[in-house]
């Protein structure tokens, strides 16, 4: 029996390739996982008595789309956090988390071909793994541009040659970005929408960190951009989630919004390949959607973090903090290596660069970088990153 080529070539996954490089290891100190971007901090006190409250949900299957109340609460989000008129009903649908919606978009909006040549989707590298996955099942080229220090660890789409970019029929972008916290700025978002009308590709943007930001001013996101520079509401997608915002992956509550023809095409594909999420857990979501106060706590704790950060690693050279998100980009001589020596050495666990990118050229840009996730509590991740920095750089 003949099995499909197209995914034959994938490397391992980035956790399966930890755990063979570090498990025939032992610890060489107390066990710290700092390698998956699961948010430890308390999630909302109200959550258990809304799902009491709604339990009888589970007897009855939920609406694909999403329960009207929950896509009200939605586009009353979305209208204050990007400042754009905005109804969820028509443009938008609950998903069970981004990574679902990320993937799906691409079934139900790239075309087969583009100028009778096979189409590309550019992606940045290092990158989450599902955009990578979604350009190859449809048939498309995975074209990876590298966001580096120069480059603001964000792609420059720009610098592509022009026949790439004619036969682009989507950008991933994600602000900020996973792994290296960079934030999109107006100037940035400009740029590519100008880019994207020129050459005719769609933009998606994975903003399912924007809810973790240093300082007072919020990011901007795709929304608010695409409403500046008058883009076609179906050039734009964007994808949200509560899983950081809220504390609650398990919850797999997301959603994708764009124009109301990209979501009618999604929520029709949905309707055949799709599960929808449970009515009491689209109950939370549409409370948590609604409540910003357990998201300025939440930022709060992250913002201590940030300062703690900085403080451990001040005078490491090539340290930055990140702008949003809660991922640290260490520079590193070899991120295998490094993440090696912190397990072998201190008991710290945190992930190699390289794992989150595709070579280039023959080089992949996250090899002298390790991704360092800020999840545990402060009184443990502290001493964490104290042992790491004296492993490291002493």
């Amino acid at each position: 029996m003949k099995f499909p080529e197209r995914f034959s070539n994938l490397p391992a996954y980035a956790f399966p390739r930890l755990r063979a490089l570090l498990d025939p290891h032992s610890a060489g100190g107390p066990v710290v996982n700092m390698t998956i971007g699961e948010p430890k901090h308390p999630f909302p006190e109200w959550v258990p008595q809304v799902l009491a409250e709604h339990v009888e949900g589970f007897a009855s299957y939920p609406p694909n789309d999403g329960a009207p109340e929950l896509l009200d609460a939605i586009s009353g989000w979305v209208t204050r956090r990007y400042g754009v008129a905005f109804d969820a009903r028509d443009r938008a649908m609950a998903l069970n988390g981004t990574r679902e919606g990320l993937y799906n978009v691409a079934m139900a909006l790239l075309p087969e071909e583009k100028r009778g040549k096979r189409p590309v989707v550019l992606i940045p590298n290092p990158f989450y793994q599902v955009y990578m996955i979604a350009a190859i099942s449809v048939g498309a080229e995975p074209v990876f541009v590298n966001a580096t220090r120069q480059s603001g660890f964000l792609p420059d789409y720009g610098s592509l040659p022009a026949d790439v970019l004619d036969r682009a029929v989507a950008a991933y972008v994600c602000t900020p970005g996973n792994p290296q916290g960079a934030v999109a700025d107006a100037g940035y978002w400009s740029n590519l929408l100008a880019l994207a009308e020129k050459h005719d590709f769609r933009v998606f943007s994975d903003e399912c960190y924007s809810e973790i930001y240093r300082g007072e001013t919020p990011p901007m996101g795709l929304l608010t951009a695409a409403e500046r520079h008058g883009a076609d509401p179906e050039r734009v997608t964007l994808f949200q989630s509560l899983s950081k915002r809220s504390n609650l992956p398990g919850l797999r509550a997301g959603f994708i919004a764009g124009g109301a023809e990209s979501i009618r095409r999604v929520r029709q594909l949905r309707a055949y390949s799709g599960a929808p999420m449970p009515l009491p857990l689209q109950k939370v979501a549409e409370r948590a959607w609604s409540d910003e106060d357990h998201v300025i706590a939440n930022r709060a704790l992250y913002a201590e973090k940030y300062a703690a950060a900085d403080d451990v690693f001040a005078g490491v050279p090539g340290y930055a903090g990140p702008a949003g998100g809660f991922f640290l980009w260490l520079p590193v001589e070899d991120g295998e290596k490094a993440a090696l020596k912190a397990w072998t050495e201190t008991g710290v666990r945190v992930l190699p660069g390289a794992y989150f990118g595709q070579a280039v050229d023959g080089e992949n840009p996250g090899t002298h970088y390790i991704r360092v996730a800020m999840v545990a509590p402060i009184d443990e991740m502290v001493p964490a990153l104290t042992r790491l920095r004296d492993c490291l750089y002493t």
